[in-house]
């Protein structure tokens, strides 16, 4: 029995070995992917958005030949060195660590021993560079596996729309839209598995290389959205809002240049974390614009056809339409228009469509309000609109429709009307991204598209006049907030009390919006602003709440992109001597007394020689005056107005703050407004004159 034992054995060993060592190479064996680079998303004008850095997982294999040839001979020589290299590289732990650690898995002949994690690509560079290492992976038995990690270099701005390629979580933005021709093809390698699970690619087996994803080109603007999302965070923080949105849109085109939204947290600050401008809910008055649309392409008023506002409260069907204010002046339609008369809405919709009511139903499906707008987004939701035979239909839901309740319509669906009044009656589908590039070369150009015309000429043309009278005719609900504004603009308020889940309307959540387009004379913009603020605030009416987001936004795209002449001249310094220049520096107080002592400007100064800051003022035919300045490290914005580039980065950067300049010479705009509050991480423009 002994003997017929060993001649099996020796049968196996030396007749069948190949055959054996063949079939447990197939068993622990296998074809794995080899991820693609995914591509990047970039802003209209090139600027990163979203990319993938690499990061290096290193191993060793203790039982590589070149290692263990002449009993070590290698590992022995370059141990020390090595360990001192990877204590200074790591900083985690000390030479001695590093030797010990590299010992015991020689010792225990490890092949795939994992020495460090998530390694960055400046330390992988100085990791091939040191002792042993750079002699190669077959003499070293170094391996570097290879991940990406993706990144958004703006972190919360524009982050919902922009979206985040994450692993074993739903990807969400354009990184879900567009995730098929954004992560490429993967390729495929052959490895071995050993104790443990471990897989080690199998060198003499030839990998079929990944191909690349494609860039995406969006029409973002992280100018515009940087304005966009400060605007809209200075409110959000001042009235503790619950959530909100902010969209802009380019008028001609449909070009979506900017979506901010914003989430209160559990902590009481705010994040990118819902995309409220795809989520329907009830306009409020901003859908009056539709409710005009169709009273007047179906001639069932005119804008001089006088109406009785009953004194601000009408009953209908036993319920009661109430307005806001009872505007006595208001006589006519226009004039309840601009007045936001919910009375004058709910009247004269009930008195054209009370028998037909399908007939001012259908005018807002044609409009599109009914459908998705299409945008190139994921997680669009569909509106809802309510009609006669649906189970929430009554006697009063006609005229309750009339001024933006029953309908649940997303902000954007608005946008897109009222970019159609601005475009003289031509809705262009919204859309976010332009171009689709591969290795910088352009493979698909996605064009501007005009989905419908709303209406014909002569309504369109009445449309716009009840939107540029609602902000500069005194009877206008936006007439005392823009009435300052250098350039004229058109748009809506719009208040609306929404439901609360189970509780209903019991808590009093008011959602304010400030709907628009600016310039009036020459439309390049329409904004879009719904913010629900949080139970009984007493601040909810739209004009004060969502209206001074619309004004800061239209005021600051009119200085950076509308006006021709968008760059204010300063005065250079020779020209101090001119009769009649102020002068305003401010900065570092000893750099100012040095500035003004060179270019022979006289002045006073109380300020102490410990002093960091001042400001140095007056115009040439006075003594200026050297003044102490102090800047509150509260995280609130300081005024950076005269500052020169060096200081403002100081004082930026104390903050926290993620810096962009344009221009020479000294601050003349800054993005964040003086007291606004600020967060580490966030983005700051800076725009010089000399």
């Amino acid at each position: 029995m002994g003997a017929g034992i060993i001649g099996k054995a020796f049968y196996i060993q030396q007749v069948q070995g190949k055959y054996w060592e063949s079939m447990s190479d197939s068993l622990h064996q296998k074809i794995q992917e080899i991820a693609a680079d995914r591509g990047t998303i970039y802003s209209d004008n090139g600027q990163m958005l979203s990319t993938s850095i690499p990061q290096f997982d290193i191993y060793i294999d203790f039982g590589a030949d070149g290692l263990r040839e002449k009993s070590g001979k290698r590992f022995k020589e370059n141990i020390d060195s090595l360990s001192v290299g990877l204590a200074n590289l790591f900083k985690d732990k000390t030479e001695d660590d590093y030797k010990q650690l590299l010992r015991d898995g020689y010792r225990r002949e490890s092949r795939y021993f994992l020495l460090k994690k998530s390694v960055n690509y400046r330390q992988y560079q100085a990791l091939q560079k040191l002792p042993l290492v750079r002699e190669g992976r077959n003499k070293s038995g170094f391996i570097a596996e290879v991940k990406n990690i993706r990144l958004n270099p703006y972190q919360m701005l524009g982050y919902r729309t922009i979206g985040l390629d994450r692993e074993n979580s739903q990807n969400v933005g354009l990184e879900a839209t567009y995730d098929t021709l954004l992560k490429g093809t993967p390729g495929k390698r052959l490895v071995r598995f050993i104790a443990g699970g471990v897989a080690i690619p199998v060198d003499e087996a030839a990998d079929i290389e990944p191909q690349n994803g494609k860039d995406i080109i969006s029409n973002l603007d992280i100018h515009i959205q940087e304005i966009a999302e400060n605007a809209l965070m200075k409110m959000m923080v001042g009235n503790q809002a619950q959530h909100g949105t902010a969209i802009v849109i380019e008028v001609k085109t449909g070009k979506v240049k900017a979506i901010a939204n914003l989430g209160r947290r559990p902590d009481g600050s705010y994040w990118e974390d819902m995309n409220y401008a795809i989520l329907p809910t009830e306009p409020g008055s901003i859908f009056k614009l539709a409710t005009m649309l169709a009273l007047l392409s179906d001639g069932k008023t005119s804008l001089d056809a006088p109406i009785s506002l009953d004194g601000g409260h009408w009953t209908v069907n036993g319920r009661t339409v109430n307005d806001a204010e009872d505007d006595e002046n208001a006589n006519n339609v226009l004039q309840a228009f601009e007045a936001s008369s919910n009375v004058a809405m709910a009247k004269l919709v009930y008195a054209a469509y009370k028998d037909h009511p399908m007939q001012f139903i259908n005018h807002i499906k044609k409009l599109g309000l009914g459908n998705l707008t299409g945008i190139d987004l994921t997680g669009e939701r569909s509106p809802y609109i309510t009609q006669p035979g649906d189970k929430i239909w009554s006697a009063t839901s006609l005229p309750w429709m009339a001024f933006g309740y029953s309908n649940l319509i997303a902000p954007l669906s608005i946008a897109m009307l009222y970019n159609a009044i601005a475009n003289n009656g031509k809705m262009m589908k919204p859309y976010l991204v332009s171009d689709i590039t591969f290795d910088g070369n352009v493979t698909k150009h996605i064009d501007p598209v005009q989905t419908r015309v709303v209406a014909d000429a002569n309504v369109v043309k009445q449309l716009q006049t009840c939107l540029y009278g609602v902000c500069n005719d005194p009877h206008g609900t936006g007439y005392t907030l823009l009435k300052d504004l250098p350039f004229k603009l058109c748009g809506k308020t719009g208040t609306a009390l929404v439901a609360n889940g189970s509780h209903g309307y019991a808590d009093k959540i008011y959602q304010s919006a400030f709907a628009g387009y600016f310039p009036a004379d020459n439309p390049q913009y329409t904004c879009v602003v719904e913010i629900v603020n949080s139970p009984h605030s007493h601040l909810y009416y739209g004009a004060a709440v969502a209206g001074p987001v619309f004004k800061e936004i239209a005021e600051r795209l009119y200085t950076l992109y509308v006006r021709r002449n968008n760059q204010i001249q300063y005065a250079a310094l020779d020209s101090l001597k001119s009769a009649n220049k102020n002068y305003n520096y401010l900065g570092a107080a000893n750099e100012l007394q040095i500035f003004a002592n060179n270019f022979g400007i006289k002045y006073t100064s109380d300020i102490a020689s410990s002093t960091q800051w001042a400001m140095l003022s007056g115009d040439s035919n006075n003594t200026g005056k050297l003044v102490r300045q102090t800047f509150s490290s509260n995280n609130s914005m300081p005024d950076l107005s005269g500052m020169g580039l060096k200081d403002a980065l100081y004082l930026c950067e104390s903050l926290g703050l993620k810096v962009n300049v344009k221009g020479v010479g000294r601050v003349a705009q800054q993005s964040l407004a003086f007291g606004a509050p600020v967060a580490k991480g966030q983005l700051i423009n800076l725009v010089l004159n000399n």
